[in-house]
């Protein structure tokens, strides 16, 4: 399992509970982060100083939900786009891993909920689409990771977060595994640790999902648009 995100952080909004879920069955899961969280809002922190401390609140989040292998690709927080390049470096980060599954942001805007479709989100969406396909598999695309030794990889399942409404068809049960999610989100303390209403909001959001996906009164979800690859 290789789950590809924009920026620290974003995992453990989107799919922590799940992750956290995966690992205790025994699935092997690695992350891939786009950028370093060099935009983010840090109070009294030099700004050169940001992306180490957002690295580590990741790989501390990372260790929260049993996760130990975390990649940083180094692009810049707020100017990412889907580019040849990025492409590239997740196709090379898949063929390494060689996952089963990825999971990633949603290509599209949410229009119910357009917080959640940041531009480094859907970028980095987009560009993990195609790194899933064709990238990936054909062994012509990008020859130079060939050239590497890093042959062509065929992902199985596709998973995207932050959907629009209309394209969420799967949803995770997450009441089990939600304080290791509260755990990760604590780790980014830079980013939530103001948020004293942080666990309550959430609550509310994923049960909301549980409801909307005829799960328990009680239960929480995650949710998720699954795409057949093909």
């Amino acid at each position: 399992m290789l789950v590809v995100t924009a920026h620290p952080d974003d995992v453990d909004f989107g799919a922590a509970g799940t992750v956290a879920a995966w690992r205790a069955a025994g699935v092997e899961v690695s992350y891939c982060v786009c950028t370093s969280g060099q935009a983010g809002e840090v109070a009294d922190l030099p700004r050169a100083q940001v992306p180490t401390l957002r690295e580590r609140e990741q790989r501390a989040a990372a260790a929260e939900v049993g996760v130990t292998d975390v990649t940083f690709l180094g692009y810049h927080d707020g100017t990412v786009t889907p580019s040849l390049a990025l492409r590239r470096d997740i196709t090379r980060v898949i063929r390494t891993v060689r996952p089963d599954r990825v999971l990633t942001h949603s290509p599209e805007i949410n229009w119910a909920r357009l917080a959640v479709s940041h531009p480094d989100h859907r970028a980095v969406g987009e560009a993990t689409v195609a790194a899933v396909y064709p990238d990936s598999r054909n062994q012509y695309a990008h020859p130079e990771l060939a050239s590497a030794g890093l042959a062509a990889w065929k992902v199985r399942e596709l998973w995207l977060s932050e959907a629009p409404p209309e394209r969420v068809n799967h949803a995770v049960d997450i009441t089990e595994t939600f304080p290791h999610k509260m755990a990760a989100l604590r780790a980014h303390a830079s980013q939530t640790g103001h948020l004293a209403d942080l666990e309550e909001w959430l609550r509310a959001e994923l049960a909301a999902n549980g409801r909307a996906h005829g799960l328990g009164a009680d239960q929480l979800a995650e949710v998720f648009q699954l795409v057949d690859v093909g």
